[in-house]
């Protein structure tokens, strides 16, 4: 599937299949494409937590209300390390969230290149995920998703978009 594709027919999964586990070299190659997402200046302040075990499941499930969550066999989330992360000397912008959201599209894309479903998710309780996860003080949550197979076929209605004139301003 060309990039194109693979970008157009990515959709939120809101429903796993719990019992089939996806296999390492699957998971591997996922992380993978995480780990080579570009980030200014290349300095890489994110890690990437794979939540497999059933017990830090049902704990990390309890952050969030959707029990569709609970179904997935897999939660990758990803954190960032802000003071890891490069800053603007002219005003002090910090580059944290951008680097985890190219980040996170690069292995939410990945995971569905493989056929796995991801539904990127910011609505969970922030202060609880940070007490189950054991983060440092310096450790952000950025954005969880759950990962596993759908357990639905996939969306076939289109995908409603603002039209391209709408949205670009050639210059």
């Amino acid at each position: 599937m060309n990039i194109h594709d693979l970008v157009a027919s990515r959709y939120s999964v809101r429903g796993y299949q719990p019992d089939r586990p996806v296999p390492k070299e699957i998971l591997e190659r996922i992380l993978d494409a995480g780990r080579f997402a570009p980030s200014a200046k290349n300095l890489q302040p994110w890690k990437f937590l794979l939540v497999s075990s059933p017990d830090m499941l049902a704990r990390v499930g309890g952050c969030y209300r959707g029990e569709w969550l609970r179904q997935a066999p897999h939660v990758l989330i990803v954190t960032g390390d802000r003071d890891a992360a490069w800053v603007r000397s002219s005003d002090g912008w910090n580059s944290l969230e951008t680097d985890l959201g190219i980040a996170m599209d690069h292995l939410i894309l990945a995971a569905h290149a493989e056929g796995l479903g991801t539904c990127w998710i910011s609505a969970y309780d922030p202060a609880m995920l940070r007490e189950v996860l054991g983060l440092r003080p310096n450790e952000e949550v950025f954005a969880i998703t759950p990962l596993g197979y759908p357990s639905n076929p996939p969306e076939t209605r289109p995908k409603t978009r603002k039209p391209l004139e709408e949205v670009v301003v050639f210059l």
